[in-house]
């Protein structure tokens, strides 16, 4: 009995000593200022930390990266996005766009048409503002769109957290310039008017509350110019500025991570032309990398280097990046419908013109010029033809009736000299029969035939 009551006793003495220790546990852990504070806001889609190469951006710095512009609207955030791929062509837009100041919006964009951008290069034209804060900061917009290439899943994801936190905040709402809106899970940001553009600007630091990486501070610059501020917390306006319906192409597909390119009646007409193999208007299609706009830029993943490594950089061949069908296809796909149109007339006039087809051949073999290392070795035959070339011309300058003054009437004598050891005058020894025959008559001809040449 006294046994029983002895360990009833313990019990109670042990649930008592817990108490003050459960209190203690639990103060630490709500205690403001601890490391509670420092956890970043639950994450949207998977863990990417298995999927990372040694080459890949860590959650942080993405985090980092993307907080600048994380809250534009989607259609203006995709094409930063596809843009910062391509960090040379941003640095010349940029440099014109701050020689031709007085050009802004749609107007711009059409004054930038004589250039060979890619299209969300062109785009940018129209905010001079962004192109300007691309260019000061290339490092960044160069990270942004490796990035891009590489995590694209990822990026989109980390987009859609920073937009919850701000939200979360009180500092994401909608607006006179700004719609916000959900879409499931995923928070969508548009223009409140699509021909009046306001480009936002906002302190990373104060809309999306308390930075969780310490270590990894967002990227920040400041207000500018013209930009005053709004009554959402943070935020900056600045000046409208019109284009036209229809200006903007991009658009996010966030549930399965794609950027996708609408063909607007304006993205057709003054982007694409109507270029053979170009979708048809109001087509949807997945955005892709165009190699040839990169202008050699090393691509900083391995995997996305060697992806893009192999495309040609023929333009006929860039056309699938920009959304349209592959040339291979537009092509081909004519000439069975042809022949299906002859079936069963094997005898008709439409094939005997293709045994005729290799009167083609020289526009393609101009094509293939040769590479500027192969006439190494061959100084003398080039030293001949600007020798014949300077003779033919002092041929046609001298005056007629002039005989004496004709030099080239002498130039076949030291030239067949030349063949006995003079090395100064290195020409064939064919060359001086025309050059005889020339001085017979008619020296006019021949050096304006060689002029013309």
């Amino acid at each position: 009995m006294r046994q029983l009551r002895y360990g009833t006793a313990m019990k109670k003495c042990a649930r008592i000593a817990t108490i003050p220790l459960l209190a203690a546990l639990l103060a630490v852990t709500v205690a403001p200022g601890t490391g509670c504070a420092q956890q970043p806001p639950v994450s949207y889609g998977q863990d990417y930390r298995q999927q990372q190469s040694p080459s890949s951006f860590s959650q942080e710095e993405l985090d980092q990266m993307l907080a600048p512009v994380a809250l534009y609207p989607d259609s203006l955030l995709s094409q930063i996005l596809m843009a910062a791929t391509y960090p040379l062509e941003v640095v010349e837009a940029a440099r014109w766009s701050r020689q031709n100041p007085q050009l802004q919006g749609s107007q711009a964009v059409s004054a930038a048409d004589q250039f060979d951008w890619d299209p969300s290069v062109k785009s940018l034209t129209a905010f001079p503002q962004i192109l300007s804060m691309m260019d000061g900061r290339l490092d960044w917009t160069r990270n942004l769109g490796d990035a891009f290439l590489d995590q694209q899943d990822q990026v989109m994801d980390t987009v859609q957290k920073l937009r919850r936190a701000a939200y979360d905040a009180g500092n994401l709402r909608t607006t006179d310039q700004l719609r916000v809106g959900f879409d499931g899970s995923a928070i969508g940001v548009d223009f409140a008017d699509p021909q009046v553009v306001y480009v936002p600007y906002y302190d990373p630091t104060i809309v999306y509350g308390t930075w969780w990486w310490p270590a990894y501070p967002p990227v920040y610059w400041g207000p500018w110019r013209g930009y005053a501020r709004a009554y959402l917390p943070g935020f900056y306006w600045g000046p409208a500025i019109q284009i036209s319906v229809g200006f903007f192409f991009g658009a996010f597909d966030w549930h399965s991570h794609h950027v996708n390119i609408v063909n607007t009646p304006y993205y057709n007409n003054v982007f694409v032309r109507n270029r053979p193999g170009a979708p048809p208007p109001g087509a949807v299609t997945s955005w892709r990398h165009d190699p040839a706009h990169r202008m050699n830029v090393p691509y900083r993943s391995p995997a996305v280097r060697q992806q893009f490594s192999r495309v040609s950089q023929a333009p006929e061949s860039r056309q699938q990046f920009r959304g349209y069908q592959p040339p291979s296809t537009a092509i081909t796909n004519r000439p069975p419908a042809a022949r299906e149109t002859t079936a069963g007339r094997p005898q008709t006039p439409v094939a005997a013109p293709r045994p005729a087809a290799p009167a083609a051949a020289p526009p393609a073999a101009a094509e293939q010029r040769p590479s500027v290392f192969e006439t190494i070795g061959q100084g003398s035959q080039a030293r001949d033809y600007s020798a014949r070339g300077r003779a033919s011309y002092e041929q046609r300058a001298a005056p007629a009736g002039a005989p004496a003054a004709r030099p080239p009437a002498a130039a076949p004598a030291p030239r067949a000299a030349a063949q006995g050891g003079t090395p100064a005058m290195r020409a064939p020894a064919s060359a001086p029969a025309p050059r005889a025959a020339a001085q017979g008559g008619a020296p006019r001809p021949s050096g304006g035939a060689s002029m013309r040449r």
